[in-house]
């Protein structure tokens, strides 16, 4: 059996990292596209950097995106890259649209003129639910984003299933609802929580200024996630999975768990600030992954409780360096 090709768009963010040790592990060949940068993107993938070819590409320019899925002939390409911080996309809506909408697009022309026998796979997003129409959320539930980026994320996500249905390209959409890991930028309020406790932990930092501490999400550890993506490109059909833990957490409950994990009183700490508020916020989501249990015989492996922990411990080993003497 020859060894199989899988193109990572967005290789050096979390998912991407988590992935390509996925891939390496199950004896891929694995080629990671970035865009042109002069600084060092690869803290991520840092420890597996040599067993991983790279291409320089950008989803702007489709010219590019042929060119490199002609060259590196893949069986698999997972479109993981996008402008995912949803906060920037109300500062950004235009640059996000371009990378998280048509980027989408681009990669999927480049599949259908090449070869479109490649099998794709795109990262849909919770947040396209935003103003959810039922509880949990389904496959079927309805889109009602509340964001710039969730607007993209829902134009990535039917142009995937058209692509699907107008060329029969194996095209399939993961909806992910939120999962973090020590590897989460630190943009994102779960990461910047865990950073927050470690600093004030280790006397660099006095306070830790929060927004809406009420908005609830449905947590999970990406390892696992990532797990999902490559078992929807193994099945015999291609269709679209969320992928979620079922249970449902407020950003209250994730900090109280992370300072307890350091041995300390969240409330003599946090400062709920309004400017970290949302224009639009998305007050709760939960997602209902029984089609992926079903079909995929996916399910997470790591707990809320352990996500939360395993985060404060690794930004304490990690900042311990620079705490005072």
């Amino acid at each position: 059996m020859s060894q199989k090709t899988a193109l990572i768009t967005g290789i050096t963010g979390q998912d991407g990292s988590y992935l390509a040790e996925l891939l390496l592990k199950e004896g891929y060949r694995v080629v990671g596209m970035t865009r042109r940068s002069s600084t060092d993107v690869h803290e991520r993938i840092a420890h597996i950097v040599d067993e991983i070819e790279f291409v320089s590409g950008d989803l702007l320019d489709q010219s590019s995106i042929t060119a490199i899925v002609s060259a590196v002939r893949p069986d698999e390409i997972y479109n993981l890259a996008a402008q995912s911080f949803v906060p920037t996309s109300w500062t950004q809506p235009v640059l996000t649209g371009e990378f998280t909408a048509l980027g989408v697009t681009r990669v999927l022309e480049a599949v259908r003129s090449v070869n479109p026998k490649i099998k794709f796979y795109q990262a849909s997003s919770s947040e396209m639910f935003g103003k959810v129409q039922e509880t949990p959320q389904r496959e079927t539930t309805p889109f009602y984003p509340r964001s710039p980026y969730g607007v993209a994320k829902i134009y990535g996500h039917w142009i995937t299933i058209n692509y699907r249905e107008s060329y029969d390209v194996f095209a399939v959409s993961g909806i992910l609802f939120n999962h973090e890991s020590a590897r989460r930028g630190k943009e994102f309020v779960t990461r910047k929580i865990s950073d927050g406790v470690a600093r004030i932990k280790l006397g660099l930092q006095q306070e830790l200024r929060l927004g809406n501490l009420d908005a609830q999400r449905d947590w999970g550890f990406a390892g696992d996630y990532v797990r999902a993506m490559w078992l929807m490109l193994q099945q015999p059909r291609p269709d679209d999975y969320v992928v979620a833990t079922g249970r449902t957490h407020s950003v209250r409950d994730f900090v109280r768990l992370a300072f307890a994990a350091a041995d300390l009183d969240w409330e003599r700490y946090v400062v709920v600030d309004p400017r970290f508020y949302r224009p639009a916020e998305v007050d709760v989501l939960v997602g209902d992954a029984s089609k992926a249990y079903r079909e995929l015989g996916w399910e997470p492996e790591v707990s809320f409780e352990r996500l939360v922990e395993t985060m404060v411990l690794a930004d304490l080993d990690r900042l311990r360096p620079f705490a005072p003497a």
